[in-house]
């Protein structure tokens, strides 16, 4: 799920010249890491919701989610189930 979730961010946030590769797994989505802002995690709600039917409901469940891909991960599969 990680190689996925990361293949979709590159893609649906239009992330140029970023690899699956280069993105890792605890490394921050916001600030340091990725770089992104509150436009591009308004795309990643809406982007787990399309892609793993599973929605982020509020900013209290963005914080937690949105801490890594590893973090991204680990929420996507307890709502799943």
């Amino acid at each position: 799920m990680h190689t996925r979730l990361k293949e979709l961010l590159i893609e649906e946030l239009n992330l140029i010249d970023v690899t699956v590769d280069e993105i890792e797994n605890d490394a921050p989505l916001f600030g340091d890491g990725l770089d992104l802002d509150s436009l591009d995690a308004v795309e990643i709600v809406v982007l787990v919701q399309k892609n793993f039917g599973v929605e982020i409901k509020n900013m209290d469940e963005g914080k937690v989610a949105f801490q890594s891909i590893n973090s991204l991960v680990e929420f996507i599969k307890e709502r799943q189930g």
